[in-house]
């Protein structure tokens, strides 16, 4: 793993900790503990939510230090502490009790610091989900036959044979599926189609038809599916998590894994992608669109019987980690009722 020299600077205003204005004191919970060591497993979010009613306002207490390389660093052990200074709220790090308030720097690994969100969870969607356009399936190369006139392939090490593949040996190629077209409700725009994820392996011969050996895969791979670059181990990123500075309406047009009712730590996607100024890390509340109902009682009443489309209600929060033009790929943070295809997502409040 990458080794990081960070500077722990712990002074009051430096170090993991920011003023807290007075209209935003009340965002911290009733019930916050004063300390809490860090543990393995824990996420940003988790601890933010440990402190704060709503996880998407640490950075009004967790302030961003660009003297140090990566502000957001946090690792099991770390111990967190809520103190006042002139009355007003501050997180810092401190050490068996003791604030810092010295510079220090420590040699640290990246991959120790604990994460925004749940990175097992989203890790795979970093690598293997893409939304390409419609064209992609007709122009892309393409898996022409298998070896030893197998119909269907994709356990490790089998070999496929692609056609117009111009490429390097050793190079990682994704095998992929049309998926879901995806539209706004009501549009008959194209936003995108979903290029269905089913394995992956390296050029072992160049040539065309060029050999492709299966490392890993998830589904069978037939002829006609097509063959696409792949960054077999992308550096995750460090999300940031905010709530976009302009107005999002959005709607859940794709859920990934076929559920029909969505929750926690389920994977959607969104109408509204990089061209709409979407960003990885931005926050939204989920309202569960209102249903239609026809007004029964005014039936009974004698008047005219009309439909009514009830009021929408909050039922989560999801966090943006991925962005392609024109959708976005969110994961929900949490659930207070279920979710479903064609719900809203809004800035959060």
């Amino acid at each position: 793993m990458k080794k990081l020299l960070v500077s722990v600077v712990a002074t009051a205003t430096l170090l993991m900790g920011a003023i807290v204005n007075p209209a935003n004191a009340a965002e911290l919970r009733a019930d916050h503990p004063d300390t809490y060591v860090v543990k393995k497993g824990d996420t940003l979010w988790d601890i933010s939510g440990r402190f704060l009613q709503k996880p998407w306002h640490w950075p009004e207490i967790w302030h961003v230090n660009p003297e140090i390389a990566n502000p957001h660093l946090i690792y099991p052990g770390d111990i967190l502490k809520l103190v006042y200074i002139d009355g007003k709220p501050y997180l810092v790090k401190a050490s068996n009790g003791t604030i810092k308030l010295r510079p220090q720097a420590r040699v640290l690994s990246e991959g120790d610091a604990i994460a925004t969100i749940p990175l097992d969870l989203i890790r795979p969607y970093l690598i293997d989900a893409m939304v390409v356009n419609a064209d992609t399936f007709k122009t892309a190369p393409y898996v022409l036959a298998h070896d030893e006139e197998h119909i269907l392939g994709g356990g490790y090490d089998d070999r496929m044979y692609v056609r117009n593949l111009n490429t390097e040996r050793g190079a990682a190629y994704g095998v992929y599926r049309q998926g879901d077209v995806y539209r706004s409700p009501g549009s008959e725009e194209v936003l995108g189609v979903e290029a269905r994820y089913l394995a992956n392996g390296h050029v072992m011969r160049t040539g065309d038809p060029a050999t492709l050996d299966i490392k890993k895969s998830r589904l069978e791979v037939l002829d006609g599916d097509v063959v696409l670059p792949r960054n077999e181990d992308p550096l995750p990123p460090v999300y940031a998590p905010r709530a976009p500075t302009f107005d999002v309406n959005a709607n859940i047009i794709s859920v990934y894994d076929g559920v029909s009712q969505i929750g926690q730590y389920n994977i959607v996607v969104l109408d509204k992608g990089a061209r709409d100024g979407m960003e990885a890390g931005h926050v939204l509340s989920v309202y569960q669109k209102g249903r239609v109902v026809k007004d029964k009682i005014a039936a009974k009443r004698g008047e005219e019987v009309t439909s009514v489309t009830l009021p929408e209600e909050r039922a989560g929060e999801l966090m943006v980690f991925r962005t392609f033009d024109r959708v976005s790929l969110g994961l929900i943070m949490s659930a207070t009722r279920p979710i479903h295809i064609h719900d809203i997502a809004k800035n959060p409040y």
